[in-house]
């Protein structure tokens, strides 16, 4: 027989909670974003003077330019993923820039050893189908998986399970594809002008904006999976099986494209069956997690912190359009705290989730009563 889990701490009174010695929230990573940013900061400046000066100024801009279309569209896919119980900035700007910086520098300098050692060797050069479909999966994944596996290491309470690590996953590879379609994009331009541009904007930029994020969404989905069983050691062991995913899945992918006689047909009948996968499975992520917040806010409205009507507008999503509608009608607007009030909700809940389920953690009751905090903060700035 379990043992039953205590129900949260009741509200006592309407009014705001007075806490005699309030406890000290995480930090959440703050430090470590700081200098992650930075780090990750410099290291894109080196990479973008190494791409000024391979390809030129004109095809680095152009390329720039159009690898932002890809880079919006993927962008746009994690903002749907996340939009539920989004990740902090913070951890998100890490994750772009580790992908578009750190992960394109670790490649790069791989690349260039191997070449070197090549010739040292007096070798006839690197064999381009075994580049593609060994060295890059592997190098490639690895340097992305890491930054997932530091932002779990360093932001465990925004860390919850596989959505959370498909999110952080697609942003990362999103920052790697965009650096390497530059650097395609622009070698496009330089060797074959327009109309090689052209076509390898096709290619990259509209058939498959997604290869970069499906290939990483591996990694994440499995860290995500071991946070949500209770993170700790066992994590590198998740972490090691996303990772061998990924990389089977990148080296299948180039091979295809390497090794197919019709590009097109594989593209169909192969490429477009996986992404329809994992958009379903992004879907049915994004169903759980609704059912954990409302299942979640549910304990909460029965010690007294939320009425049953806030815990249907915080925990569907026509709740919290109607909410939002209301909160923009009011004068003056207050839409900025009613998404607050979402968003510390939300996070609230997935806290509690953690406390039910035994894997919270020594800090999983401060960041509980923080945010039961922010929460009735919250609603009295909606109700002022």
């Amino acid at each position: 027989m379990s043992t039953p889990h205590p129900s949260p701490t009741p509200n006592p009174s309407p009014a705001p909670p007075i806490w005699t010695a309030p406890p000290v929230a995480r930090a959440g990573g703050g430090v470590f974003a700081a200098v992650g940013i930075v780090l990750a900061g410099i290291v894109g400046l080196l990479v973008i003077a190494y791409l000024a000066l391979g390809l030129g100024v004109s095809s680095l801009v152009i390329g720039s330019l159009l690898a932002l279309v890809p880079l919006m569209i993927v962008l746009l896919a994690v903002r749907w993923v996340d939009r539920w119980e989004p990740e902090p900035r913070w951890a998100l700007w890490f994750a772009f820039l580790w992908g578009a910086a750190v992960s394109v520098a670790v490649a790069l300098i791989v690349d260039l050893g191997v070449q070197l050692v090549l010739a040292f060797a007096a070798s006839q050069g690197p064999d381009e189908a075994l580049q593609a479909v060994v060295q890059a999966p592997f190098v490639e994944e690895l340097a992305k998986g890491v930054g997932v596996l530091l932002l779990f290491a360093f932001s465990r309470s925004h860390f919850d399970g596989p959505v959370d690590g498909l999110v952080y996953a697609a942003t990362v590879a999103a920052g790697f594809a965009f650096t390497e379609n530059i650097l395609y994009f622009g070698a496009a331009l330089a060797e074959g002008g327009a109309a090689e541009l052209g076509s390898t904007f096709v290619v990259r930029g509209l058939f498959s904006p997604f290869a970069h994020v499906l290939f990483t969404a591996c990694t994440g989905l499995a860290i995500g999976i071991g946070a949500r069983r209770g993170g700790g050691p066992a994590v590198l062991g998740w972490f090691l099986l996303g990772l061998i995913a990924a990389v089977l899945l990148h080296a299948f992918w180039n091979g295809s494209l390497a090794f197919a006689s019709d590009a097109i047909g594989l593209y169909f009948t192969v490429q477009v069956p996986i992404f329809i996968g994992f958009v379903l499975l992004a879907w049915f992520l994004r169903r759980e997690e609704m059912r954990v917040t409302r299942t979640r806010l549910a304990d909460y409205g029965a010690a007294g912190w939320f009425s049953p009507a806030e815990v249907q507008m915080l925990a569907t999503p026509a709740g919290r359009r109607q909410a939002v509608a209301w909160a923009r009608a009011q004068t003056p607007p207050r839409t900025a705290a009613m998404r607050k009030m979402i968003a510390d909700s939300t996070h609230l809940a997935f806290t509690r989730h953690r406390i039910v389920t035994g894997r919270g953690g020594r800090n999983a009751a401060a960041d509980e009563q923080a945010l039961l905090t922010a929460v009735t903060a919250d609603r009295a700035a909606l109700l002022r």
